[in-house]
């Protein structure tokens, strides 16, 4: 089939399919990204430790079930993984506004929910970076990537813009509703995806230790990949204390209510969207390595913008620093997802994604308690300038690494994932 030159892969009903789960999928996520912590604070009254810890608990699944869970993906379809990991996610979220119309709602059933639904979302997201190679094929990727987040971008502008009006409208909890919807039907969705894998073919003795350590062998032992993974994980670590703070900075300093909150968030999706748009032309024309670590290079230091404002006009100038941080954060991920998937043979995606995930989401939880006990003892606008030094600082990994000069991915590395 011939593909138009502006839809591309959009023209392909499964592709089609999984663009469209993706869109419900984020927009719930994007809902959740605001209500749940607004669920801590206005709802709970809680400080800014519990914040941070309620940040910290969300991740904490990558920590737990990181490595296992690319061992496991890797012996079933992955589809299947998406679907039930989806469905399941959209319980835990339901379970909040149920609590709390009961009377039941506390802090340790928030961080209950969290730490399921950070679980459940590691497998998802093995799986989802798996799946795609194998739906698209191999030569599609950037495309698949590009187009994948420009659809997360403009989730990041519309579930902010309608999770803002919301909480105001029927408070936080209710509001996690409409998250626990999006989650349902992008899995039910997922399920008229027609293109079916082959189910993988088990070794003669399946050992998850075993095959735990040829994912991590695999990556380790590539100096792009590594320098990937440890970048992501300095950048992940201070962009959480970051974010644990913000949303304290915004209403407890700035004043702002939660749609003004829901704005600045939306800001910040409108600079993701055109990340995703330029993704592919400026990895092109920077080269698909370097663009990895300029993007962050270029973007980063903007977010100091923040902690300098105060009420007023000001406050509109951060936040065009935080779409800045937005518009490079998605250049750097289609690049190096692209190039994460070119190089991993089919057999070894699902531990590669999980391996990366776990060392570059190590310090996601750090974050959260570090962002809390920070926000506690120099308050929230001096843990958002620890935030801005770090993340700027995380391209030392890619900087130190073949990254720092690489254009284009190495041609025996693809031909021999190709194999």
């Amino acid at each position: 089939m011939v593909k138009s030159s502006r839809l591309g892969l959009l023209r392909e009903r499964d592709f089609g399919r999984l663009f469209a789960a993706t869109a419900l999928g984020q927009l719930g996520d994007r809902i959740l990204f605001l209500a749940l912590p607004l669920v801590a604070i206005a709802s709970l009254h809680t400080d800014e430790f519990q914040v941070g810890l309620l940040t910290a608990t969300t991740s904490a699944g990558s920590l737990l079930v990181g490595l296992p869970a690319g061992a496991w993906v890797d012996r079933m379809r992955k589809r299947s993984v998406m679907i039930s990991a989806d469905l399941a996610r959209s319980l835990a979220l339901l379970t909040i506004p149920l609590a709390s119309w009961a009377g039941l709602l506390t802090i340790w059933w928030l961080y209950a929910v969290a730490l399921v639904h950070g679980v459940l979302t590691v497998f998802f997201d093995v799986a989802y970076v798996s799946h795609l190679p194998h739906l698209v094929g191999r030569a599609n990727l950037m495309e698949g990537n590009a187009k994948l987040s420009a659809v997360r971008s403009v989730t990041s502008i519309g579930g902010p813009t309608v999770a803002g009006p919301l909480v105001g409208l029927v408070g936080a909890p209710a509001t996690l509703l409409a998250s626990s919807a999006g989650m349902a039907m992008s899995g039910l969705l997922a399920i008229t995806i027609r293109k079916r894998e082959r189910k993988p073919e088990p070794t003669t003795r399946p050992r998850l230790t075993g095959e735990i350590k040829e994912g991590l062998k695999f990556v380790v032992e590539h100096r792009a990949l590594c320098a990937i993974m440890l970048g992501d994980a300095i950048f992940n670590l201070f962009l959480v204390m970051y974010q644990t703070m913000l949303l304290v900075f915004l209403e407890r300093e700035i004043g702002l209510r939660p749609f003004g909150v829901g704005l600045i968030l939306s800001g910040m999706g409108c600079g993701a969207l055109l990340g995703a748009l330029l993704a592919t032309r400026v990895s092109q024309r920077v080269g698909q390595g370097r663009v990895i670590w300029l993007a962050s290079l270029a973007t980063c230091p903007l977010t100091v913008l923040m902690p300098s404002a105060r009420t007023g006009w000001t406050v509109c100038v951060a936040a065009v620093g935080l779409a800045a941080l937005s518009l490079g954060g998605v250049v750097r991920v289609v690049a190096q997802s692209s190039f994460q998937q070119a190089l991993t043979p089919d057999r070894l995606l699902g531990r590669m994604s999980a391996t990366a995930r776990f060392v570059s989401s190590a310090g996601i939880p750090l974050g959260g308690l570090l962002g809390g006990a920070s926000g506690s003892v120099f308050g929230a606008a001096g843990t958002l300038w620890i935030g801005a030094a770090g993340m700027t600082l995380s391209i030392l990994p890619h900087v130190l690494s073949p990254l720092r000069t690489m254009r284009t991915l190495p041609a025996e590395r693809a031909a021999e994932s190709v194999r």
